[in-house]
C-alpha cells in the first residue's frame, strides 16, 4: 500500500471536452437488439463520444485548458508545471505533454512530462502534480487526463468497441498553505497486464504488416493485433475483489467512513461493477454520481468528467469532501480523499 498525504496544495477548476460526434450502441450493428439490452443494462453504456479522424486526446486537452485558463483569470506565464495522463498520445515520441506547453503558450520553465497510465491515471496523476506542488513550491499547474480509445477499439469488436468513449480533462491545481490535505493510496499488479492490452505496436512487439490484419476471435469480436483487446471477466473479478477491499482499508486508515463524504467518484467502467463496488464499500446510491450513460467508459477521463457533468454547480457553490477511485489497465488501482471547495467548473465543452 503507497500511502500518502500531500499538504498545501488546492484544486481551483475542472474542465472537460468531448468530441460533437453522438455514437448509440442502440444502432451498433454487431450486436441483436437482445444484446444491446443487456449491454445497456449491465453496462450503463447508452450513447459514447466519437473523436473524428485526425482528432486526437491532446487537442481535447487543449480545448478544456483554453476555458479553464480564462475562466481562472490565470496567465499562461503564471503556469509552473503540466502533466499529461494519457494512453493515446500524439506521437510515440516526443511527450505530449511538451508540445501542449508550447500550444498554450506556457512559458519554457515549465516543467511538462506524460503519464502513461490509463483508468486509474486521474488518481495517479493528480498524486503526482499535487505531490510536485506541494515538495517544490512551485505555485499554479495543469493536469490533462483523457483518452481517444475509439482509435485503437475495431469497429468489429462488441466486446470493446459499445464501451469506450473520447474525452479531454484539465484540472488546474495551486500551492496554497491553507488547503485541506489530500489523501491517496496507490497500487499496482502487473501480473494482470494482459487483462486489458494493445499486442503491438511497442517495442516489444513492433508494428508490422500482420499487425493490422484483423483475426476472427470468437462470432461478433474481430480485431487486429493494434487494437485493444479486453478480457472481461478478469478485470470484473479484479476490480469487484481488490479495489473494494483497498476501499474499506483505507476508509479504516483514515478513521474516515461513507458518512464523512459528499460524494463517492469511481471511475466510470461498468454499471454492474461499478454498484458491486459501492454496496461492498456501503455507499448510497445518492453518494455515487455516474456518467456512464451518455459517455460510455473515458478511460482517465472518467471522474473529471464525471465531477463536470453530475457536480459542476455544487462544486461552484459548496465545500465538497469526495473518494475518488480509479481501477483498470495495468492492473492499477488508486483511491483519494479531497476536498473539491469553490472550484471553476465550465460546461462540458463539445469539440
Amino acid at each position: 500500500m503507497a500511502f500518502s498525504a500531500i499538504h498545501n496544495v488546492a484544486i481551483r477548476g475542472i474542465s472537460a471536452a468531448v468530441p460533437k460526434t453522438i455514437e448509440s450502441n442502440w444502432e451498433y450493428p454487431f450486436l441483436s437488439e437482445s444484446e444491446k439490452k443487456l449491454l445497456i443494462k449491465t453496462t450503463g453504456v447508452e450513447f459514447r463520444r466519437r473523436a473524428e479522424k485526425g482528432m486526437a486526446t491532446s487537442d481535447l486537452c487543449y480545448e478544456a485548458a483554453k476555458k479553464l485558463i480564462d475562466e481562472l483569470g490565470w496567465s499562461p506565464s503564471e503556469i509552473d508545471a503540466l502533466i499529461f495522463v494519457s494512453q493515446s498520445s500524439d506521437y510515440y515520441l516526443p511527450a505530449t505533454a511538451i508540445i501542449l506547453q508550447d500550444r498554450l503558450g506556457l512559458p519554457t520553465s515549465c516543467m511538462a512530462l506524460d503519464v502513461g497510465l490509463g483508468c486509474s491515471g486521474y488518481v495517479y496523476g493528480l498524486s503526482v502534480l499535487s505531490s510536485i506542488l506541494s515538495a517544490t513550491g512551485l505555485k499554479k499547474a495543469l493536469l490533462m487526463a483523457g483518452d481517444v480509445s475509439s482509435a485503437t477499439c475495431s469497429f468489429e469488436d462488441k466486446s470493446t468497441y459499445p464501451l469506450f468513449g473520447d474525452a479531454g480533462t484539465v484540472t488546474a491545481l495551486e500551492f496554497d498553505d491553507s488547503a485541506q490535505s489530500m489523501t491517496f493510496e496507490l497500487n499496482s499488479d502487473g501480473s494482470g497486464y494482459e487483462a486489458i492490452i494493445i499486442p503491438h505496436g511497442g517495442v516489444r512487439n513492433l508494428a508490422t504488416k500482420a499487425s493490422f490484419d484483423k483475426k476472427e476471435i470468437s462470432p461478433g469480436i474481430q480485431r487486429a493485433d493494434l487494437n485493444l483487446a479486453l478480457n472481461g471477466l478478469d478485470v470484473f473479478n479484479f476490480s469487484v475483489t481488490k479495489v473494494p477491499k483497498s476501499i474499506n482499508a483505507f476508509l479504516a486508515k483514515t478513521n474516515t467512513s461513507p458518512d464523512n463524504y459528499d460524494y463517492f467518484l469511481m471511475h466510470q467502467a461498468n454499471l454492474l461493477m461499478n454498484e458491486t463496488i459501492r454496496k461492498k464499500t456501503k455507499f448510497d446510491k445518492e453518494q455515487v454520481p455516474y456518467s456512464i450513460q451518455q459517455y460510455g467508459n473515458t478511460s482517465s477521463a472518467s471522474i473529471p468528467l464525471t465531477i463536470v457533468a453530475e457536480l459542476r454547480d455544487r462544486t461552484k457553490e459548496e465545500r465538497l469532501n469526495v473518494l475518488m477511485a480509479g481501477f483498470g489497465v495495468g492492473l492499477s488501482w488508486g483511491i483519494a480523499s479531497v476536498e473539491l471547495a469553490h472550484i471553476k467548473c465550465p460546461k462540458i465543452i463539445e469539440v
